[in-house]
């Protein structure tokens, strides 16, 4: 090696693994450590709710790389290791093996799902998604005698009643607001989804809440229903939780970083140190195209913010100006959302709402700010093009079928 330099990165998701990639890509040919908490290759997240839950992909096709790729690339991998803290001082994060003292440090901490707090939360059968081992309980759990309450109508749990209702189990949703998704998509879109799923057999229903978790008659450890706010008891043998997920910013937060609602970056992707970079569902970043600080759970931030902070890392002028990206598959529904709307937006549809094939675009101003397309393809690029150059939701066109 020719650099002398070691770098970091803590957090072996698809952030860390991308991250490690895009280091040797640039040409950094320095110490590289990569930390991770679980036993597992970096992997990526959107299967586990998407194909890999429903069967439909191998456990192999989920890593970010193979595993003789780490060593190929003189990646000191390190997993089933927790970094306990960050010395910014003395430039040496804290495991319990020695320290590591570093040049440069990459945060990839991720996010935590939020536990539900009620009784009985603790039993058998609450599960939640977010490795692929909870991915892996839960493709076992559904199974077509299955009887199965999903509490949270976000991303996740839609995701997740689909895939129970795909493998045949009986299905409750269970959310505190009046639609699926209606802070993220808005009235008119959220009840899209709120009618998908009553479609395929989902008893979908809104603006309830969950008092407690009730044990089996026959199995007090395990669960046997979920007790409503208004003494209503829906029988259940898995409960699946997706009420959230919160930052992991401990280890920024005890080093003296900057936080709020994730760890602060700038466009660079770097915080308030020099030598410390954020990347993935932890970063907040400053966007210099939406012109405000924003966090974003989703898998596009994950894939590509890695690039830019090696570029950082190694002294290069680099920003993240990428418009948010995301997308679903439920049933026989597929979505991409690009862009950030707010719910209070206003919405122009064109196409069939009712049939579930149509373009969504959001305008601020008479500006598109964000679009969504469903079971229409290829209209990505036109949909970015308007929301960077402030066109009006009119100016779109479908695309001539055939």
């Amino acid at each position: 090696m020719s650099d002398s330099r070691t770098f970091a990165v803590v957090g072996a998701g698809l952030a860390g693994g991308k991250a490690v990639e895009a280091l040797r890509n640039e040409g950094f040919d320095g110490r590289l450590v990569l930390f991770g908490t679980e036993p597992h290759l970096p992997y990526e997240r959107p299967p586990l709710s998407k194909d890999y839950l429903l069967g439909k992909a191998e456990r192999d096709s989920v890593f970010v790389h193979p595993a003789d790729w780490y060593a190929a690339h003189d990646v000191d991998l390190r997993l089933e290791t927790t970094v306990a803290g960050l010395d910014r001082h003395a430039h040496e994060l804290i495991t319990g093996h020695d320290p590591l003292g570093y040049d440069k440090v990459l945060l990839a901490t991720g996010a935590t799902p939020r536990r539900l707090q009620v009784p009985g939360a603790d039993l058998s059968g609450v599960r939640y998604l977010r490795t692929v081992d909870d991915s892996d309980a839960l493709k076992a759990a559904f199974r077509p005698d299955a009887k199965v309450v999903v509490i949270g109508a976000g991303w996740i749990g839609l995701e997740t009643a689909a895939a129970a209702r795909t493998a045949g189990a009986a299905v409750t949703l269970l959310e505190s607001a009046r639609l699926p998704l209606l802070r993220v998509l808005g009235p008119t879109m959220a009840a899209v989804f709120a009618d998908l799923h009553r479609a395929n057999g989902v008893d979908a229903r809104f603006e309830v809440s969950v008092a407690a978790i009730r044990p089996a008659d026959d199995d007090p450890s395990a669960v046997g229903g979920v007790e409503l706010g208004d003494g209503t008891v829906v029988d259940a043998d898995v409960v699946v939780v997706g009420v959230g997920v919160a930052p992991n910013v401990d280890l920024a937060r005890a080093a003296g970083l900057p936080v709020d609602d994730g760890v602060l970056v700038d466009a660079s992707l770097r915080t308030s140190d020099p030598d410390v970079f954020a990347v993935g569902d932890v970063a907040n970043a400053e966007h210099p195209v939406l012109g405000r600080r924003i966090r974003v759970e989703h898998w596009a931030n994950a894939l590509n913010q890695p690039a830019v902070a090696a570029k950082a890392m190694l002294g290069g002028d680099a920003v993240y100006d990428r418009l948010p990206y995301f997308f679903t598959d439920q049933y026989d529904l597929g979505m991409e959302y690009l862009g950030y709307a707010g719910p209070d937006d206003d919405v122009v549809v064109h196409g069939d709402l009712g049939g579930r094939e149509f373009v969504a675009l959001w305008q601020r101003e008479g500006k598109v700010v964000a679009g969504m397309n469903v079971n229409i393809w290829d209209v990505g690029d036109r949909i970015r093009a308007m929301i960077l150059s402030g066109e009006p939701a009119d100016a779109f066109e479908l695309p001539k079928s055939g």
